[in-house]
This record gives C-alpha cells, sequence and structure tokens, in this order.
C-alpha cells in the first residue's frame, strides 16, 4: 500500500499511482510540477504524503488555493480524511475565516492571503514547502506568489520547496521557470463522458435555452446537473427559468441551488454538500468557481454555455471591468470533465462543434489584464520596481505596470523612482484596494465616526452584494449597518480591524475621537452621513467625480430638460444609471463602481454630491480661465470665463476676448493664427507683390534650396503648421480675421523673410523679365513647373536666345500672344520656333492681323509694341 492510501485511509486515487515519483523527486531536488486531472487527489492526498516526508519534519507547508471556498472545502476534506476538525493538523487561512492551532501543519491558504505572508515573512520561517494549487486558473496573485516564493528560494531558503500543481497546465513551461525542476503526470481516473453538441440558440435568451436543456437532459440521463453560466445574474435568471418549467410539470421535484464566489459560505456549501440518503435531483447554476479544485458528489449532467466573466482593467480609463468571453478549450474540457468524476456522464455544450476548434487553448493570465495597482505596490514593499527584477511565468504588461505606477505616484504612495514612501507603506499594510486604503487613512484623521463610516463605505465597495441592490452608495452602507447575522456580522469585524488598524497607522486614539490635522483639508464633520459618504467616496475616487450632461452654467441641482442619467466623469470618460435610478437626475455624483465597456460603462454604485461640496472636495483641482476659440461661423476668436475640474466644465460665461495676466487661458493671438490657418492660409489678404513674393520664395527653395543659406520652407503647408511662430506675434489686439490686412501680412513676411533672405530671392528669382523693346514682363512663378512670362511676339523680335533667369541657368517658359493677347505658341526653345513652325504662325497671324508687323526673320527683325506705322 501506498503511503498516500495509508495516511488518508481512504478509497484508493489516481494520484497514489504517483506517489513514490512524487517522493523520489522533492527527495532529490526544490521543485516539483504536477499535473493531475480533476478528481485524481492531488490535492488533499499528496500535502498529506508530505507531512512525512523527511524535508519536511519539524516544519508546517502551505496549500494555496485560488478561492476561498476551494480553501475551505480542501482544509475540510484532508481534516476529515485524518478524523479531525480544521484547526488541528490541517488549518485555514481566508479572508473572514482563520482557523489556525498551536499542532497545524498544513495551513490552507488563498492566494491573496499567500503574498501577504511571504512579504511580512520573505524568509518563510518554519515553512518546508508551498503548494500552489489549480495554478492552471493563473489569478494575479497566484502569479505573483509564484515569483515571490523564486525570488526567496534563490535568495534567501535554498532548502524550500516549491510545488505547482495543476489539471490543466503547460507543466513543460512551468517547470523551465523553477529551478532543477521535473513533471510528473497522473493520468487520473475519468469515467467516459458523451458530448452533445446542442448549439447556441440566437432566437431566444440563454436562461431559456439553459432551462430548456437541463429538463431535457434530466429526462434522458441520470444524476444531478451541474450548469456553467458566466455571471451572477445569469444565474439568477436561469434558476427563475428552471423553476418556471419545473412548476408546469407534474410529480417532479428539484432543488435548484446557486454557486457563486459572492454567495454566502452556509449557500456554497448547501450547493456542494454530498448527498447521504437524498432522493431529490439537484442542479447546480455556478459560474467558474466549480471548474476545478471542487468534487461535488452526484453530478452526472454538464450544461456548459460557454462563457465565463473575467476582469479587465482599462488603463486610458483607470476602471475595472468584468467580460463576458468566450471559455477556453482547458475550460472547456474542465467543466465536461465534471460529468464524469463518479460515474460515466453527459456534457451538454451550448455551441456548434466546429466553435470548438475556435478556442483558445488556455485562459488568458489575469496579470495580462487586471488592474497592476495592488501588485506594484506590493512588488514596491519586496524592494522591486520594475518588472525584470522578478522572474515571471508571465511578466505583466509595462503599459499596464506604468498606469499603475503613475496612479500610485498621485495618491503618495510612491515616490518618483517608484520606490515605496511612508504613505505607501501604511496604505499597502491596509488589506484593501490602494484607494480605499488612503480613504480609510484621511478618515482615520477626522474622528471615530467618520472613520467607522469609512470602513463600513470599504465593506460595501469590496464585498459585492452587502447592504442590498441600490446604486447609492448612502443607502446601502445604512442597510449593512442594521445587519448583524451570520456573514455580516463577520464583515462588522472586519470593518472593525480595518478601523482598528488605520487609527494605529495615524497614531489616533480613538476612544478619544480627536482628529490628526484634519484630512488633507477634506474636512467631513458636521456633514450629513449621505454627505460624508459622498465625501469619502471622492477620496476614493476623484478622477470620477461626474456630471450630469448639458449641465447650465449653474449647474442646477437637477436637469429635467434632458435625458436624465447620462453623466460624464473628471476623466473624461461617459457613464450612465438607468433613467428609473433616483441618481439619474442629480447634478453631480462621485461613481464607485461601474460595469460593461469603457465607451460608456454602467454605474453599479455611486453617490449623489451637491456642487458645494465637489468645490469643497477637489478645491485644489479646480483651475479658473478664460477660454478663447475661433468661431468659423464669424471668422473671430470668441472668449468664455470657465471654471473646470479637469474634464469638467462646472461653469461658463461669455466673456470679451482680453488677455488677463491673473487668468489661465490661451494665448489670443494663437488662436486667432491658428483659426485663419485653419481656413486657409492662401484666403488671407495678401497682395499680389506678397503672393509674389511668396511664389518665388518657394520656386527657389524647390530648386535650389540648399545653395542658399538660410531659405525658410513658405509652402503653404509648412506655413499653416507654423502659424503660431511667423504671424501670431504680429497679431496683438486683433480677434477678428478680416482685421489681417495687407499691412499685417506684410509685417509677418518681414519676419519670415528679412532682407539678407530678400536679396537672395531678388538675384535668383527676379520678378520681372526685360524683352527687346524695354518693356518689363512680370514673371510667374505659379505652379510645379519653370515659371513663365506671358508676352506679345512682337515684343521678342530680334530675340535670338532664349530668356532665362539666375545667371542663364533656369530657362523660362516663354507664352507668346497675338496682338489680342491670345496665345499663339508655348515654348522653351524661341530660337527653334524662329527656325521652325513660325513661318505657319506668320501665315495665319498676317491675315488676321494685316497692320502688323510679321517679318520673315523673327530673329533678327526689328521687335516693336505697335502696329505697323503709316506711310
Amino acid at each position: 500500500m501506498t503511503q498516500a492510501a495509508d495516511t488518508a485511509g481512504d478509497q484508493r486515487l489516481p494520484i497514489d499511482d504517483v506517489v513514490d515519483d512524487v517522493r523520489a523527486v522533492l527527495a532529490a531536488g526544490p521543485s516539483l510540477v504536477v499535473v493531475a486531472p480533476p478528481g485524481a487527489g492531488k490535492t488533499t492526498r499528496l500535502p498529506l504524503v508530505f507531512l512525512k516526508e523527511p524535508w519536511c519534519q519539524g516544519r508546517r507547508l502551505i496549500l494555496v488555493e485560488p478561492r476561498r471556498l476551494a480553501a475551505r472545502a480542501a482544509a475540510e476534506r484532508m481534516a476529515a480524511l485524518i478524523g479531525e476538525r480544521v484547526g488541528g493538523t490541517v488549518g485555514l487561512r481566508a479572508r473572514l475565516d482563520t482557523q489556525i492551532g498551536s499542532d497545524t501543519r498544513i495551513e490552507v491558504v488563498t492566494e491573496g492571503v499567500f503574498t501577504c505572508m511571504i512579504l511580512d515573512d520573505p524568509t518563510l520561517d518554519g515553512i518546508a514547502a508551498v503548494i500552489f494549487d489549480e495554478f492552471h486558473e493563473r489569478a494575479l496573485d497566484a502569479d505573483f506568489g509564484l515569483a515571490l516564493a523564486l525570488d526567496a528560494q534563490a535568495g534567501l531558503r535554498d532548502d524550500l520547496k516549491l510545488i505547482v500543481m495543476s489539471a490543466t497546465l503547460d507543466g513543460a513551461r512551468v517547470a523551465a521557470l523553477l529551478p532543477s525542476c521535473c513533471v510528473v503526470e497522473s493520468q487520473g481516473r475519468a469515467f467516459p463522458v458523451e458530448t452533445v453538441y446542442a448549439g447556441r440558440a440566437r432566437d431566444r435568451r440563454l436562461e431559456d435555452h439553459v432551462a430548456a436543456t437541463v429538463l431535457e437532459a434530466m429526462d434522458r440521463y441520470d444524476g444531478d446537473v451541474l450548469v456553467f453560466l458566466p455571471g451572477q445574474r445569469d444565474i439568477e435568471r436561469a434558476i427563475d427559468a428552471i423553476s418556471v418549467r419545473v412548476g408546469r410539470r407534474s410529480g417532479q421535484d428539484l432543488d435548484v441551488v446557486p454557486l457563486y464566489g459572492a454567495l454566502p459560505y452556509a449557500d456554497q456549501r448547501r450547493a456542494i454538500a454530498r448527498r447521504v440518503g437524498e432522493t431529490v435531483r439537484k442542479v447546480i447554476v455556478s459560474t467558474a468557481i466549480s471548474e476545478s479544485a471542487l468534487t461535488i458528489d452526484g453530478v452526472g449532467i454538464v450544461v456548459d454555455a460557454g462563457f465565463s466573466r473575467v476582469p479587465r482593467y482599462d488603463a486610458g480609463c483607470g476602471l475595472n471591468r468584468l467580460d463576458t468571453v468566450r471559455v477556453s478549450l482547458a475550460s472547456a474540457d474542465q467543466r465536461r470533465g465534471r460529468a464524469g468524476r463518479t460515474s460515466p456522464g453527459v456534457c451538454y455544450r451550448l455551441w456548434d462543434e466546429p466553435e470548438t476548434r475556435a478556442l483558445l487553448r488556455f485562459d488568458q493570465p489575469e496579470i495580462l489584464s487586471s488592474d497592476l495597482k495592488s501588485l506594484v505596490l506590493d512588488c514596491a514593499e519586496w524592494g522591486v520596481t520594475t518588472p525584470v527584477q522578478l522572474s515571471w511565468l508571465d511578466a505583466p504588461p509595462n503599459g499596464l505596470w506604468e498606469a499603475a505606477q503613475a496612479e500610485l505616484m498621485a495618491l503618495g504612495a510612491l515616490d518618483r523612482g517608484g520606490r515605496l514612501t511612508d504613505a505607501g507603506r501604511r496604505i499597502r499594510q491596509l488589506p484593501m484596494p490602494a484607494r480605499l486604503a488612503r480613504m480609510v487613512l484621511q478618515a482615520a484623521k477626522q474622528g471615530r465616526h467618520v472613520l467607522r463610516l469609512a470602513t463600513r463605505l470599504s465593506v460595501v465597495l469590496v464585498e459585492r452584494g452587502v447592504g442590498g441592490s441600490s446604486t447609492d452608495a448612502a443607502v446601502r452602507v445604512r442597510s449593512f449597518a442594521g445587519l448583524r447575522d451570520g456573514r455580516h456580522a463577520r464583515l462588522h469585524r472586519l470593518a472593525e480591524t480595518w478601523a482598528a488598524a488605520a487609527s494605529r497607522l495615524v497614531g489616533e486614539d480613538v476612544g478619544r475621537g480627536v482628529a490628526d490635522g484634519g484630512s488633507d483639508g477634506h474636512e467631513l464633520a458636521g456633514m450629513s452621513e449621505p454627505e460624508q459618504v459622498s465625501g469619502l467616496l471622492m477620496m476614493a475616487f476623484p478622477d470620477r467625480i461626474a456630471m450630469a450632461r448639458g449641465q447650465s452654467n449653474q449647474a442646477p441641482q437637477s436637469v429635467q430638460s434632458l435625458p436624465a442619467g447620462q453623466f460624464i466623469m473628471t476623466n473624461g470618460r461617459a457613464a450612465h444609471v438607468s433613467e428609473a435610478d433616483p441618481l439619474a437626475r442629480q447634478a453631480f455624483i462621485v461613481v464607485a463602481d461601474l460595469q460593461g465597456q469603457a465607451k460608456a460603462p454602467r454605474v453599479l454604485l455611486a453617490a449623489p454630491v451637491t456642487r458645494e461640496l465637489v468645490e469643497h472636495m477637489a478645491e485644489d483641482r479646480i483651475v479658473r480661465r478664460q477660454d478663447v476659440r475661433f468661431d468659423p461661423a464669424t471668422k473671430a476668436v470668441v472668449g468664455r470665463d470657465v471654471v473646470q475640474l479637469d474634464a469638467l466644465i462646472l461653469d461658463a460665461q461669455p466673456t470679451p476676448v482680453l488677455q488677463s495676466p491673473d487668468v489661465q487661458g490661451p494665448d489670443v493671438q494663437d488662436v486667432l493664427a491658428r483659426g485663419v490657418a485653419d481656413m486657409g492660409i492662401t484666403d488671407l489678404s495678401w497682395s499680389n507683390s506678397q503672393r509674389q513674393l511668396l511664389a518665388r520664395a518657394r520656386f527657389l527653395k524647390r530648386i535650389d534650396g540648399q545653395s542658399h543659406d538660410g531659405l525658410p520652407d513658405v509652402s503653404e503647408a509648412h506655413l499653416a503648421t507654423t502659424v503660431e511662430d511667423w504671424l501670431a506675434p504680429y497679431l496683438a489686439g486683433l480677434t477678428r480675421r478680416s482685421e489681417i490686412t495687407a499691412d499685417v501680412l506684410a509685417a509677418a513676411l518681414d519676419g519670415l523673410l528679412p532682407i539678407n533672405i530678400r536679396r537672395q530671392i531678388e538675384t535668383a528669382v527676379p520678378t520681372h523679365f526685360e524683352v527687346p523693346t524695354g518693356s518689363r514682363i512680370p514673371i510667374d512663378y505659379e505652379g510645379e513647373g519653370a515659371p513663365a512670362i506671358s508676352v506679345r511676339v512682337q515684343e521678342v523680335f530680334g530675340l535670338n536666345a532664349h530668356p532665362a533667369i539666375d545667371r542663364g541657368r533656369m530657362r523660362l517658359t516663354l507664352k507668346l500672344l497675338s496682338p489680342a493677347h491670345r496665345p499663339i505658341q508655348i515654348t522653351d526653345d524661341l530660337p527653334g520656333f524662329w527656325a521652325g513652325s513660325w513661318g505657319d504662325v506668320k501665315a495665319d497671324m498676317k491675315g488676321r492681323y494685316p497692320k502688323h508687323v510679321w517679318p520673315d526673320d523673327p530673329a533678327n527683325a526689328r521687335p516693336t509694341s505697335r502696329a505697323k506705322p503709316r506711310a
């Protein structure tokens, strides 16, 4: 008999077949990866085996579980196997539930508890091994806990053994991260499970499809039913739908129970409890909480909707949200396997079979998409300021890491180097999110009542569902304060623990209720309790103060004329509440919890605030400035005096656009310059000579810019993009486009093209070309081709060389005109024209204009600007 079977005194399990291999690996090395399917017994068998190993004598084991429910179930099962109760050889550490005794050798802890343990004691004194169970779930705390344990093993505890266990895991990849690590696999004992693809019913609601599938499966197969749905609301709707359908049947009795993380533990136990002598069939409607780590006896049927709800963090708006996503292939197989734990079963998949091939192999690690503030704070406590200082299975993304660091710096928890500040140490010592910890510490400076309110508010924010379902945080807190039964009593004790810790950290005597210098000027004493709740939320969520869309300048307390419930937060993002919600017609709210896409998330928890309270709490962030902009309709700069809180315009009054030294705001000259540039630089009131100067400068820049030092780029595009540099300085006192005259533009051109540059332009690209008659013909530099002149043909008689500029290097395009100034020839080779097609042109022109001279040899004829003289 193996040691596992001897220790457990229970039936033989598949993991027993590899126990000897496991013992040999750990006797020889520091690390091990165990891959075994659900039900193999790894969670409850192996820790009991390890207790008797020589390397564990006199020391303890830590078994890390992903969830409280799994931790409790594992502790209770191991204690039962050795005939004890939890708190003896096997103990439990979880939030609101700690059962540890002097004889405890195996501590079953949740992942978050383990990270706190190792941060408080990096050497893990008295610990022989840390076992990470169900590691395939890849929670953030699990990845971080393993990274810390590896760091401690490498630098402080070379005798510490690390074991990673999972049902579906890339064992080789994890083994490559651990030093001198081997992988041991157990094939497990799985009964055959039939898979039925029930398709995706797009023409009816998910809960109706689930209910119909559950009853169909129960008619055809034996056993209890385990249904997988993404979230609590889906579960509640499905239970209602199943109950309605069962009620229509006669003689059928079902026990339909929910199972999710926020459910009270007594109800969770009821869902997973063993059925002894029961004849009523059970339907457990669960989230992913029951995918692994839990054995639910009697389940022979699984109905899988194929979705899960996972946290995602939007660093751009600083919001967490729960996204409903398709399950991975590994999760789908885990769920399917639940039907074959104790007997043959069936799994109904509510999708079409080809869709299975499109599923991801594994779930995305939480560390790649989560809010990393707590992680960054804990890393700073460990002495780590960049992710590369630790060994990760998947490193935190740089963008999320930097966003978390920036937010913690704004809270004063980190210095500019990413190191923990004194305030950060106090925040980290409170076991709650950083925002709430800072709020509670500030409240601790304001006396016992405000502190108690802050900790109760924190419980409502951390424990989903506490205090009811109202969107108003003050209502929830008041409701929670009046509840003292079971779970609520434990939560009140948790709030008291937080209050005592915060008081200690700020050095306040809670019994005396003496404030210690206020809370950064945000005193709440003397306000009503709802106002204090709102003020506390603004301490925790200053970026989520929200104003109703379409507020008038005076910001009334309600907005009756606009669609209710639409808000803009100080971070610039939208949020909304139901039009029927009492908060929907508030002028201001502060948002504590949201759900949905970051584009327009739904408010789950908030509190109403007044304009006066906003100004009191956010006084240091409110800016009064003159806002000026260019109005294309009037072609003028218009202004208003603005009172602004981050992205919110609290007040705006029209005002003359006269820049005042004591008002913040953009320069009126810059605004006017940018406005006219956006309408088009060429449409300004340029004179003809100014347009010609710009054209000549552009031409010279294009053909020979390298040869002319300092010649600026005066292309239309460049002038438009640099308008604040060359035009704005000359617009002092102007507010309208019509006021930008040719004289103003002349001054701007003098600055843009100073005298030395103009001399280069005059030399290389003159304004006129002198023809043989002595006439000065203007040169046209517009366009992309060569410059051109338009001249009557009689004025260039006697010209036997083609006209050119820039010391003969650039030929002009010659547009020859008739006496009526109509084009007769365009040429860049005048001698060739005289010798070639002139004869044809002459014959035609001579018939039309007989009074003008049409010589046979124009290259040697006398030029004239007149008709033939009279005889």
